[in-house]
């Protein structure tokens, strides 16, 4: 009895035991990780049709594969987790039943339950990666508050297709072509995945080539042929191109990214080669006849787009704003299609009318009038839904030859160039000469770069002598500011001409995706300009401050005056960063005349021109006060002076120098009768916007003893 129940006793034993290890080792091992923890790194964003940059139907990239969410059991809380996927601070709604149009692909996500608190999408509930039973009839959109998370960068694109050819370029042949640049005849390669694949050549034929020399820019076809094999992968097949402007996505209906891969068949062996011819100039000059624009872009061939009407600039509405329509303001200017339609004011909020709204073109039209549109009414539009354009420009490699170092971000640092090649096989690097180096020259350093805008442009750089370059080899570098590499610039070519050559004297920059814009408001100026004489007892301040012509000087102080010539300046910012004095307050200058504090030496010269641009008389406002006189409704003042407090002017804020201020005018005491053009341009040290000059206005009559009045623009905003 005593050994059976043992035996009983040792079998109950062994039974726990096995079953304990067994738990042991399942929690060891953990649950098996789902495709949600192990899978790559999930993507998101808004497509659909029609919709603004801030809502549409909502598309997740999950295994290598766009698909949708369904809308089964879908909520605000869900919505407010995807915006925040997005870079939006929360979500104002969403749709359901396809309202934005049907996706393709997958239906990646259905019964989701979010609690509205989580980080990621992955994090809620659902059935789990691709298990629905929903349709394409049944996706989801979500609607977000037009409010980006601080420092997320967006790019607010309206896509016309899913999936398309982005990114072109030629890879050189012929051995001689391989030397110059830009590039303008070789093999056909498109942007695939991490790499560049080429275009099989079966049913290639001009008008292909007319395409990608239009998505390149500028193109003009000269002929198409079939060189040898190449080196990367095999790409789009089968392109039976009508010469569409939309760009190559649209040459072939069917071919898609999707199709790019090594499943084409190999034994065709060649690759499609083509020739194409482009000025030198990748900015395009506007002609006489020219009647749209690109304004407030980091780089050439983007930027919002303005049309001009009845001789006013103004903007375009982006409602229904895509790619097509796009595609045909960029072969208007000379550039390629377009690449990205930008809405939400993504370059910048323009000033004046808004001309157009609902531009609907088919991708074939040469010019953006000749689309059908809708005449704007104050209710439809803001200039927050100003639209942009990001064109198709040619690779031309000018970032290879600049680089900086020593900075705490890849933004900022000590300006490299390189010089040809050294021993090693790679280039040769060198310094450049602070002296003389600012504003302008750093924009074009930014530009080179791909950095976007310049926010300094610095003649000390000791704080960054971080590398083991030190040799000065360019000096004095004068940029227009328009420029698309350094090497374009004014500099000294054959020898170095540097006052001080230490390394910390070696020029460097501060480059940001964003930047202010300043803008003058025009009409202002025109309604408030007039004339007076001012006694010279009245203008000892103004004297100290130079803000008096030099032959002032030997006026009979006090006895007599100085005729001016007044005026009230309002100059908005219409850009995308607030504007700022470079200088921290622990620096600004007090001027006990005046008593009060210049953050800026100069913030806007004014010049007095003759009709064929000779400078006879001039004036400059110091910023004793820059601040944030008035705000746009929605707007929020951040800049006062009062109490010695930060200066500067907010994004969507306006500063005002009334007529009535000291230094508010040009001294025309010793200007003879005639008409004259007064342009008023921004100090080149502390530019801000693209462009130091702002607008030019004509002035007639301007005879002592007689009114002045200042009339419609004589030349359109050079912001």
């Amino acid at each position: 009895m005593r050994s059976s129940s043992a035996w009983a006793w040792q079998e109950l034993l062994a039974l726990l035991c096995s079953v304990w290890l067994w738990v042991c080792a399942a929690q060891r091992s953990g649950p098996t990780p789902t495709a949600q923890s192990q899978g790559p790194k999930l993507k998101f964003r808004l497509a659909g049709y029609p919709r603004k940059h801030n809502e549409g139907r909502i598309e997740v990239f999950y295994n290598e594969e766009w698909g949708t969410i369904c809308d089964d059991d879908f909520t605000l809380a869900n919505a407010h987790v995807l915006c925040r996927h997005l870079g939006f601070v929360a979500a104002t709604g969403w749709a359901h039943s396809a309202k934005y149009g049907k996706g393709i692909g997958r239906v990646w996500l259905d019964n989701v339950n979010c609690g509205g608190s989580e980080k990621s999408i992955a994090d809620c509930k659902s059935r789990g990666w691709g298990n629905s039973d929903c349709s394409h009839e049944e996706d989801a959109g979500v609607i977000c508050k037009d409010e980006h998370i601080p420092g997320y960068v967006d790019s607010n694109v309206i896509e016309a297709e899913q999936n398309q050819v982005e990114e072109l370029r030629l890879r050189p042949v012929v051995s001689g072509a391989r030397k110059r640049l830009p590039v303008t005849e070789g093999v056909v390669e498109v942007r695939y995945k991490e790499g560049w694949a080429q275009i099989c050549d079966e049913g290639w034929n001009p008008k292909n080539s007319r395409v990608v020399c239009g998505m390149m820019v500028r193109g003009r076809r000269r002929t198409h042929q079939w060189g040898g094999p190449g080196t990367a992968p095999w790409g789009l097949h089968g392109h039976q191109g009508g010469g569409s402007p939309g760009g190559l996505e649209e040459a072939h209906g069917k071919a898609t990214l999707g199709e790019l891969g090594p499943e084409v068949p190999l034994l065709l062996g060649l690759a499609a080669v083509q020739e194409h011819r482009l000025s030198h100039d990748v900015s395009p000059m506007l002609s006489p006849q020219q009647r749209v624009r690109l304004k407030g872009g980091a780089k050439a061939g983007e930027g919002r787009v303005e049309v001009l009407k009845n001789s006013e600039w103004g903007t375009v509405c982006d409602d229904r704003w895509n790619l097509l329509t796009a595609s045909v303001v960029c072969r208007e200017l000379g550039f390629g299609s377009a690449k990205e339609a930008l809405t939400g004011a993504r370059m910048g909020q323009g000033m004046g009318p808004i001309h157009m709204n609902e531009v609907q073109c088919t991708g074939s039209e040469k010019l953006l009038w000749s689309c059908p549109y809708k005449n704007i009414t104050a209710e439809d539009c803001k200039h927050s839904e100003d639209a942009g354009v990001r064109c198709n420009i040619p690779y031309m490699g000018y970032e290879t030859t600049i680089r900086l170092s020593g900075g705490r971000s890849r933004f900022e640092g000590r300006v490299e160039v390189a010089l040809g090649t050294g021993s090693s096989g790679g280039p040769t690097w060198g310094l450049i000469c602070g002296d003389g180096w600012g504003t302008l020259e750093a924009m074009v350093a930014c530009r080179q770069l791909g950095l976007g805008f310049a926010n300094h442009g610095l003649q000390e750089t000791w704080y960054w002598d971080a590398s083991n370059v030190t040799e000065m080899v360019l000096s004095g570098v004068r940029c227009a500011g328009h420029e698309m590499a350094l090497s374009h610039c004014h500099h000294h070519r054959n020898s170095l001409n540097c006052k001080r050559t230490g390394t910390r004297f070696a020029a460097g920059v501060i480059c940001s995706e964003t930047a202010s814009d300043l803008l003058l408001h025009a009409p202002l100026v025109q309604e408030t300009a007039y004339i007076e004489d001012r006694p010279l007892h009245m203008l000892y301040c103004a004297a100290e401050e130079n803000c008096l012509s030099s032959t002032a000087r030997n006026a009979n102080w006090p006895y007599g005056h100085r005729r001016l010539l007044r005026f009230s300046s309002q100059i908005h910012n219409n850009g995308r960063a607030d504007f700022r004095p470079k200088a921290g307050r622990h620096s600004w200058v007090w001027h006990e005349c005046h008593r009060h504090y210049h953050s800026m030496d100069i913030f806007t010269h004014y010049d007095l021109l003759t009709p064929n641009g000779t400078k006879v008389a001039e004036g400059h406002k110091a910023s004793f006060c820059l601040e944030d006189t008035e705000c746009q409704e929605d707007v929020a003042k951040r800049y006062e002076c009062a109490n010695f407090g930060e200066q500067g002017i907010t994004v969507g804020c306006w500063d005002l120098y009334r007529h009535d201020i000291d230094c508010q005018w040009i001294d025309i005491t010793d200007v003879q009768p005639g008409n004259y053009i007064l342009q008023v341009c921004g100090g080149r040290t502390e530019a801000a916007a693209p462009s130091p000059c702002g607008h030019k206005m004509q002035e007639h009559d301007s005879h002592p003893g007689k009114a002045s009045g200042v009339h419609g623009p004589a030349a359109s905003s050079q912001d």
